[in-house]
């Protein structure tokens, strides 16, 4: 199956359970907009909201529909923190400059929190979230980071679970440990995309599907401070441009692809589960992820299925045999599911960079972006787009924190990172199952 569409969604559990599912009209003609937000995703979805907030007129250009990309395909979960531990930032930007990003970890966590109440979005919120691990030699690991979060960053939601309770947790022998957060949380991604675009909407911003950008111009190239932002029936006239695309930027955009690498990622569901053994499965409705480079991760939708994600390729194209790709994951973590019904299995493109830490940053002055949330998007995505709306109304500061930290290109760049990145892939595997 490739990753290419019809004009619809994704045959997959969040499509079929999506609250509303309306359609936006396609950009025709000429229109003009404070703002012009590329990308129905996260990102751009939470930009325009803030921006609208803000008072700014915003045109939202989809190239799909809205929720279409990974905002649409992913685990669900809404982890606090950054995608890489706060000892590696503490090593790589010192104490102050870490504590400055796990602040803006938690306010983005909080953020989707405030969302979802704010404007009533039904997306099957729920609290927790469950990290394991199945070495015995990562214990000290564990709780030596318990400890640091709670002497160093004030973070109290957070404890230790040794093995008897972990595999309690998750009615599986394979884990030695983990935490528990219960400042995290887990939701319904498409519904809570939805949700945000609905949100939008009621806030003034024009959302277009079916709409996908061909190019725009520099104002820095022209003599014009506006930016001219081109599809293949209209065109936006506006002040400012926000690229909002991540995974799906393509050739959009040649001065960021290269700090990117788009990655094909891979969910099932099962059918729904007795109330018994999803008590069994994750006890407290939690998501769970453990420590593989290649994580496999978990949670139960808001009907006791299993959704769980496991496996990735690194092709334009996904495995013809979804269901029973991701299937072998899930019975290494639960063989007593072995003659569950699966009855969904879907893929979805998300960008990781090369270390992990997403990428922020603006061109021409008047083009701002964000990317490469590297598996860790609900969150993060979302508060790049407040940040972004800041940014916009010239309050930079903390939109300047994100973009200070360096995002290196890929050796080779668009051309030749994907060979390199396979074969950091399969070393990693290899460690993995070693």
């Amino acid at each position: 199956m490739s990753n290419t569409s019809n004009g619809s969604h994704v045959d997959s559990y969040y499509a079929a359970t999506a609250k509303e599912l309306p359609d936006h009209p396609k950009l025709e003609g000429q229109i003009e907009a404070d703002v012009c937000v590329i990308g129905g995703g996260y990102t751009g979805l939470s930009a325009a909201l803030h921006l609208a907030e803000r008072g700014y007129s915003v045109a939202l250009l989809e190239a799909e529909r809205v929720g279409w990309g990974a905002s649409g395909r992913n685990g669900g979960h809404v982890g606090v923190g950054q995608r890489v531990g706060q000892d590696v930032l503490e090593s790589k930007v010192g104490k102050e400059q870490a504590r400055i990003f796990w602040d803006m970890g938690i306010e983005a966590v909080q953020t989707v929190k405030d969302l979802v109440e704010k404007h009533q979005i039904d997306c099957d919120l729920k609290q927790g979230a469950l990290h394991v691990t199945h070495k015995a030699s990562h214990i000290p690991d564990y709780q030596a980071e318990v400890e640091h979060l709670s002497k160093h960053y004030d973070f109290e939601h957070i404890r230790f679970v040794d093995t008897d309770e972990v595999r309690q947790l998750v009615g599986s022998d394979n884990y030695q440990c983990g935490t528990l957060d219960t400042f995290s949380c887990h939701l319904h991604p498409l519904n809570y995309a939805l949700g945000l675009a609905k949100a939008a909407e009621q806030a003034g911003v024009k959302i277009y599907e079916g709409s996908r950008v061909t190019g725009y111009t520099s104002a820095n190239n022209t003599s014009s401070s506006e930016t001219q932002v081109t599809t293949a029936e209209g065109s936006v006239k506006a002040k400012y441009v926000v690229l909002g695309c991540n995974g799906y930027l393509g050739k959009l955009e040649p001065r960021m692809a290269g700090k990117i690498m788009p990655i094909n990622n891979f969910v099932l569901a099962t059918e729904p589960l007795s109330e018994d053994l999803c008590r069994e499965l994750i006890r407290d409705d939690t998501s769970v992820a453990d420590s593989l480079f290649v994580i496999d991760y978990w949670k139960l939708s808001g009907d006791n299925r299993l959704l769980f994600g496991g496996g990735e390729n690194y092709t334009s194209r996904f495995p013809k045999d979804m269901k029973n790709f991701v299937r072998k994951y899930m019975l290494k973590v639960y063989p007593q599911l072995q003659n569950t019904r699966i009855d969904y299995a879907w893929g979805g493109t998300l960008a990781i960079t090369l270390n992990r830490m997403p990428h922020f940053g603006r061109l021409d002055n008047n083009v701002f972006y964000a990317q490469g949330y590297s598996g860790h998007g609900v969150p993060t995505a979302t508060m790049a787009g407040k940040l972004i709306a800041e940014a916009v109304a010239g309050t930079a500061e903390r939109f300047d924190v994100m973009a200070s930290y360096p995002t290196h290109t890929f050796p080779g760049g668009t051309l030749l990172r994907w060979p390199g990145l396979v074969a950091g892939m399969l070393y990693y595997s290899l460690r993995d199952k070693f």
